[in-house]
């Protein structure tokens, strides 16, 4: 069934990888720019107007869904594998540049899990009674 949708995902695969050349070339860069991208944002989007049209049949849907979710990590592994073999070859500044967003993003990470949870500090005997309330009711 996973064959179902290849035409589609390759059909957005082409049409995207031109679409990142004629970016590139209009930048003046010798590269494809974006063009996976625009792959996935085509395949996105034209799964869906054909899903709206009726025009996909229920064992195409579950292929285009299979390759969707199949076409995604591998992208962002292929990615990633040329961020690093560009870092590597492109010198130290490129390491540089890397090492200190890496460090960076660490040293945010606490500041950015406390946004939205209340800040305990502020009010240490919140939840627990305090020896200096006084104490209402009966004792005996």
């Amino acid at each position: 069934m996973a064959i179902y949708g290849t035409a589609l995902l390759s059909t957005c695969l082409i049409v995207g990888l031109v679409i990142g050349k004629l970016i590139g070339m209009a930048m003046g860069i010798d590269a494809n720019v974006g063009g996976v991208g625009m792959a996935m944002l085509l395949l996105i989007v034209s799964s869906s107007k054909l899903q709206q049209l009726g025009h996909l049949s229920k064992p195409t849907q579950a292929g285009v869904l299979f390759w969707s979710l199949i076409y995604i990590p591998i992208v962002v592994a292929m990615a990633a594998s040329q961020n690093v073999r560009a870092a590597i070859t492109g010198g130290p500044a490129a390491i540089l540049a890397g090492t200190l967003s890496v460090a960076v993003c660490f040293a945010l990470v606490p500041l950015i899990s406390r946004i939205g949870r209340p800040d305990s500090d502020d009010d240490p005997g919140a939840g627990s009674p305090s020896s200096d309330a006084p104490v209402t009711g009966d004792a005996s």
